[in-house]
C-alpha cells in the first residue's frame, strides 16, 4: 500500500513538472520562440496560453516594446579641430525576434557599443556649428549609420536618435560668448546709426518746413519753454535764434532800414566787368592774325660772300627789266 502510494504521489509530482514546462504564458508586449530539440521554429507565438511539449521543446521569450538607451559620453575631435564630448540616448525595438535571439548573442550590449563607435565616428565627421545648430541632421544621419548593420542581421531597428548634450572646453566657451557679444555690439551700433540716420532726416525735414514760415520756429521754441518749465527748475536757458530777430525786426513798425543797395552790392560779384572783358575779346580782328606774313625758314648753308650775292640779285633782275 505504501509502494502504491509513493508511486502515486511521484506521478503526479511528474505531471505538475510536465504541466509546468508544458503551459507557457506570453505578455501582450512578447513574442515566444520555441526551440525543439536546439531548432528554432519559424511559427512565433504571440500573446496568450500556449501549450508545447514538455520534452524537447523550449521557448524564449522576446520583449518587443522600444528599450532606450543612454549611450555614454564619448570624447572626440570635431572636423574643425574642437575637443568637444558628447551623450546620446538610442531608441529601438526588435522587429524579427528570430534574428535578435540567433544571430545575437546579447542584441542589448551589442546595440550600445554599436551606438557609441558610430557616436565617435559622427563627431569626427562633422563640425562644432553643425553639433550645436544642425542637430537634426546630426540624429538623421546617426540613425542612419546605427541602424544600417542592425536592422537587416539583427532584426533589430532603431526609430530615433537624440543627442542630449555637448560639452565644450572652457576657453571655447569664452570665445563664443566674445563672439557673441561683439556680434551683438555691431548689431546695436547698426541700430543706432540707423536710427540717428532716420532722425537726421527727420530733422533734416521738419527744417525745410520751419523754413518756410519763421513763426512755426517761433512756435516750437515757446513750446520747448513750457517742457522745461514743467520740470519746476530754477534756471531757464532759452536760446535766441537769429530768424526770430529777423522776424520781429520785419514786424516792428517804423521805417525799415534803409541800407537797400546792400544786397545788391554783395550780390555784386564783377559780372559786368568779365562781360565787358568778353566782348573786348570777341571784338579782336581775327583776320589780321590769319593775315601775318609767315616768317622765312632760317638757311642752314654757309653764308655767301657779298660779290656772289650781287651778282645773284642783278641776274634775278634781270629779266624783269627786259
Amino acid at each position: 500500500m505504501g509502494a502504491v502510494l509513493a508511486v502515486i504521489v511521484v506521478l503526479v509530482i511528474l505531471g505538475i513538472i510536465a504541466a509546468a514546462r508544458s503551459f507557457k504564458v506570453v505578455q501582450q508586449y512578447e513574442k515566444g520562440v520555441i526551440y525543439r530539440f536546439g531548432r528554432v521554429m519559424p511559427e512565433l507565438r504571440g500573446p496568450g496560453l500556449h501549450l508545447i511539449r514538455p520534452i524537447g521543446d523550449r521557448m524564449s521569450k522576446v520583449n518587443m516594446q522600444i528599450v532606450a538607451m543612454a549611450v555614454p559620453a564619448q570624447e572626440g575631435i570635431t572636423r574643425d579641430n574642437v575637443s568637444v564630448r558628447v551623450d546620446a540616448v538610442v531608441y529601438f525595438r526588435v522587429v524579427d525576434p528570430i534574428k535578435a535571439t540567433v544571430n545575437v548573442q546579447n542584441y542589448m550590449f551589442a546595440i550600445s557599443q554599436q551606438a557609441q563607435t558610430s557616436l565617435r565616428s559622427i563627431i569626427g565627421q562633422s563640425e562644432m556649428d553643425q553639433l550645436l545648430a544642425e542637430r537634426e541632421s546630426v540624429n538623421r544621419e546617426l540613425r542612419r549609420i546605427i541602424d544600417e548593420p542592425t536592422e537587416g542581421p539583427w532584426g533589430i531597428r532603431v526609430e530615433r536618435v537624440e543627442i542630449k548634450d555637448v560639452s565644450l572646453p572652457e576657453q571655447m566657451k569664452r570665445s563664443m560668448s566674445r563672439q557673441a557679444e561683439a556680434e551683438r555690439e555691431r548689431r546695436a551700433r547698426i541700430i543706432t546709426a540707423d536710427g540717428e540716420y532716420q532722425a537726421s532726416k527727420r530733422l533734416a525735414a521738419a527744417a525745410s518746413v520751419m523754413a518756410r514760415d519763421p513763426a512755426a520756429l517761433q512756435l516750437r521754441l515757446l513750446q520747448t519753454v513750457v517742457e522745461v518749465a514743467g520740470e519746476k527748475n530754477s534756471t531757464l536757458v532759452m536760446p535766441v535764434p537769429v530768424e526770430l530777430l529777423r522776424f520781429f525786426e520785419k514786424m516792428a513798425p517804423g521805417p525799415a532800414a534803409p541800407p537797400a543797395a546792400a544786397p545788391e552790392e554783395l550780390d555784386d560779384f564783377g559780372d559786368a566787368e568779365v562781360a565787358a572783358a568778353e566782348a573786348a575779346i570777341s571784338n579782336t580782328t581775327v583776320p589780321e592774325l590769319e593775315g601775318a606774313p609767315i616768317p622765312p625758314v632760317p638757311e642752314v648753308e654757309p653764308a655767301v660772300a657779298p660779290e656772289v650775292q650781287e651778282v645773284t640779285a642783278a641776274n634775278l633782275t634781270a629779266p624783269d627789266r627786259a
